[in-house]
């Protein structure tokens, strides 16, 4: 059990207004802020973050994020919130989320996959797999499969906004952070469906970086309670994300 409580990084938290939308629920947007930090908190309790990588010129990349809202807190719940890395899948590093309410519900679950990149040459390097042998996986499922990759339906794709890439949208490393593609989604969607009506699950790809000044065209397709998101630069993919509605 010990073993198990050193592999899974907790921390205690209450929902704060800024966090939640007009229904004073949780946004998916602020969701994923948590999951960012919490990453990186746990990355450096195991000698994998961003102060042991950076001075070797690597940085962790989030490339997928599946997440499924089952009962999501509102303004002022006290929630715990958990994440533990699951190793190597392909190329990719699997790391779960999960939002407990009071009572040790699963409110939120989600998962993630990532890479680590030269951030010099932008490529990927093989040191996934010394981590994937660390001893540090829990293979525990907060979800019983991993982020899919999301595909823009070919037919009823609209250009809904133009949005140029701002001081907002810009992280620490000077891209857009990836929960800002979040909230541009949720945007796109629309106010008739995005105060209406509850998020069940969202699927998200990053696929390619964008930088301050840079302009996103934002598509959106629906197919019934699914609305496809995808925000492009000329011809190509910047993200793409699935949101299902309940």
């Amino acid at each position: 059990m010990e073993e198990m409580e050193n592999k899974i990084l907790e921390r205690a938290h209450t929902v704060a207004c800024f966090e939640t939308d007009a229904n004073k629920i949780l946004r998916p947007e602020a969701f994923m802020d948590w999951a960012q930090e919490m990453a990186q908190l746990h990355a450096e309790r195991l000698h994998f973050g961003y102060d042991d990588f950076i001075s070797r010129k690597l940085a962790w990349v989030v490339t997928r994020f599946y997440a499924r809202f089952i009962n999501p807190p509102k303004w002022k719940d006290a929630v715990t919130l958990r994440t533990w890395h699951k190793g190597l899948e392909r190329i990719m590093s699997i790391r779960d989320f999960q939002i407990l309410d009071k009572d040790g519900n699963v409110a939120v679950a989600a998962t993630s996959s990532w890479v680590i990149v030269n951030i010099e040459t932008r490529q990927f390097t093989r040191e996934h797999f010394a981590v994937d042998r660390d001893g540090s996986v829990c293979k525990e499922n907060a979800v019983e499969h991993s982020a899919e990759k999301v595909v823009m339906p070919r037919e009823g794709v609209e250009l809904v906004a133009e949005h140029v890439v701002a001081y907002s949208d810009i992280d620490m490393n000077g891209h857009t952070n990836n929960a800002s593609y979040m909230g541009w989604a949720m945007d796109a969607v629309g106010l008739d469906v995005s105060l209406e009506r509850e998020v069940l699950d969202f699927t998200i790809n990053f696929n390619h970086e964008s930088k301050a000044g840079e302009r996103v065209s934002i598509y959106r397709a629906c197919c019934g309670n699914d609305y496809y998101i995808e925000g492009r630069i000329a011809d190509k993919a910047v993200f793409t994300t699935l949101i299902r509605f309940k």
